[in-house]
């Protein structure tokens, strides 16, 4: 094996060794910290320099998408004016492995004065970092990877997965769901999986509606209208049948068919599907409905009244099917 791929897996294993180390040094600061970030109040404010401002941003991500409010903080604009970003109620996270960063260890003081709660990420406990913060979570002594022990790597990717740790245990704490979470992630493919029909569908101003004495002459101008491809018969707002393309040439030899009653040529009963379910369910019915694929769905309410439809291209453009 060549001398570079053996260096590769040394960095590997370095990396691998500092975050399993990690897991024995988390003590009872672990969970006041934990506490902390679930009663903040504010938001959970991220700072750090360099390599740690980078860690620092994606852990602000990961605790806005599970439930904690937060953003990240660099150093130098927060004492330049982006001190006023900053709240009495907010907690301040400040990351760095020597815990002397200058840039860190001006602003703490001042953090301090404005009331914040302070969290240190650091490995060094007699640093300047761990005595300006409230709670002090300690990353162990590591060696960086680096083939000259200086660029960040052990370090950082400690420092990752401690943010990790915290975020997770805080999002496990506050009892976050899947639907929690997919209201913070619309636009992935978790978030649209846990859509409900209510938030997809059509409303019922865009849905093509006929009542039982319509003729299919009405129906047809009603598709026209709403540009759609189906009609659905009501009586009083519950749904009793839908008239399709597939329901006109069944019947496109029929005698009189446009002044025909809606009631004699429709299909029913009719698929349809509760706002209340999720949007993947749509799916589903509108794809194996007789072997067949359907393009409009009925919504219906908890009484059985149409409250809109589903379009099969709607979720076609959504990525669902």
């Amino acid at each position: 094996m060549s001398e570079i791929r053996e260096f590769g897996k040394s960095v590997l294993k370095q990396e691998a060794d500092g975050v399993a180390r990690l897991g024995e040094l988390l003590d009872e600061n672990f969970d006041r910290a934990v506490d902390a970030l679930l009663n903040c109040t504010g938001h959970v404010v991220i700072t750090g320099v360099g390599k740690p401002w980078m860690i620092g941003q994606k852990i602000s991500a990961t605790l806005a998408s599970t439930g904690t409010p937060s953003f990240a903080l660099h150093p130098s604009e927060a004492m330049h004016g982006d001190l006023g970003r900053l709240r009495k109620q907010d907690v301040v996270i400040a990351l760095s492995n020597s815990g002397t960063s200058e840039e860190i260890t001006r602003l703490l003081p001042v953090v301090k004065r404005l009331g914040c709660l302070c969290i240190g990420f650091t490995s060094n406990l007699e640093s300047p970092l761990a005595a300006n913060s409230d709670i002090v979570l300690n990353m162990g002594k590591v060696s960086e990877a680096c083939p000259i022990g200086m660029a960040p790597s052990v370090s950082t990717t400690v420092m990752l997965a401690l943010g990790d740790a915290l975020s997770l245990a805080v999002m496990k704490a506050r009892r976050f769901t899947k639907e929690d979470y997919a209201r913070f992630h619309p636009g992935g493919a978790l978030g649209r999986s846990l859509m409900r029909v209510g938030e997809i569908m059509r409303p019922i101003e865009e849905t093509a509606i006929v009542g039982v004495t319509s003729t299919v002459a009405d129906a047809l101008h009603a598709i026209t209208e709403h540009k759609t491809g189906a009609a659905f018969v009501v009586d009083k707002g519950v749904l009793n049948g839908v008239f399709t393309d597939g329901d006109l040439r069944r019947h496109v030899a029929d005698d009189n068919l446009l002044s025909q009653p809606i009631v004699d040529v429709m299909t029913s009963p009719c698929l349809s599907i509760s706002i209340d379910k999720l949007a993947p369910e749509a799916v589903r019915i509108m794809q194996r409905a007789s072997g067949l694929v359907i393009g409009e769905l009925p919504a219906v309410d908890a009484d059985g009244k149409i409250v809109g439809h589903v379009a099969l291209k709607d979720l076609v453009v959504m990525h669902f099917v």
